[in-house]
């Protein structure tokens, strides 16, 4: 048995990006750990969720731990930094926020429970976190960091596949091409209303992983509903036909750090 320390900005951070990868880990015997930077202070919050007086920050530990139980993760740890909210709002370098805590101290902090769990396997974001938020950058830096200090063997990069995702989007909109001529209506999200940045993940040759989570998508979606204060019940990423969530979420894409692939190497298809 090998240990999975999976390493996330704010709650429902892990179940989007890692969820699969997590409950596959545990399913086949392997002990998982999720540590999460922030309490996720500054989520927009889904109306009517919260309870009269309730603080956001209280609501999003208790889904996370909620999650973590769907995804078979048998510890989690908050290192109990500020939500620095997006980039470039006031917040950002606001006392004790994750994006202008020091690199070092951050990485101490999270090297203690790699040794602790003897992690074979650390996940954290890519260089820009994924779309660029400041607490996902920090991710990175921290937890390259502290995969020196702890001798850990295997980091991955969580991303998103860019290519997979603008090849997904062109095949939508040549589906509703076709519902348009024939005068049907569908009823996923619009494929037009879709833009994706030109950061937001990595082409597909900078990856090395391609990790099949299909057989946990039942998971990864329930784990994704009980962060209710974040995803509301109409949320695209709970309505989606399944055919459309399978291909949206079901293989999660990763970059291991210092083992490029180079062309024409196929996807690693395991973390171990």
């Amino acid at each position: 048995m090998s240990t999975l320390v999976c390493f996330h900005a704010h709650p429902d951070d892990e179940c989007i990006q890692t969820g699969g990868t997590m409950a596959c880990a545990a399913a086949e015997g392997h002990r998982v750990v999720l540590v999460v930077a922030t309490r996720g202070e500054h989520g927009e919050i889904v109306p009517g969720v919260l309870d009269e007086g309730e603080e956001l920050w209280h609501r999003r530990v208790s889904e996370t731990f909620r999650s973590a139980r769907l995804l078979g993760a048998e510890r989690v740890e908050f290192l109990g930094y500020v939500d620095s909210g997006m980039m470039g709002t006031p917040g950002n370098d606001d006392p004790y926020t994750f994006w202008s805590a020091d690199v070092d101290r951050a990485a101490d902090r999270l090297a203690v429970i790699l040794r602790e769990e003897d992690a074979e396997v650390l996940t954290i974001y890519d260089d820009h976190g994924g779309y660029g938020h400041p607490d996902h950058i920090q991710v990175h830096r921290v937890g390259r960091r502290a995969a020196e200090l702890a001798g850990t063997p295997t980091v991955l990069q969580a991303t998103m596949n860019r290519d997979h995702i603008l090849a997904g989007i062109a095949e939508a909109r040549a589906a509703e091409a076709v519902q348009e001529v024939d005068g049907a209506e569908g009823t996923a999200p619009s494929a037009s209303e879709f833009e994706v940045p030109d950061d937001f993940g990595e082409p597909e040759s900078s990856i090395t992983h391609a990790i099949d989570v299909s057989a946990q998508l039942v998971a990864k979606r329930a784990a994704m509903a009980s962060h209710a204060s974040q995803i509301a019940p109409d949320s695209w990423f709970l309505t989606m036909a399944d055919e459309q969530y399978a291909r949206a979420f079901g293989t999660e894409w990763f970059i291991r750090v210092g083992h490029p692939r180079t062309p024409g190497e196929p996807f690693a298809t395991s973390i171990w």
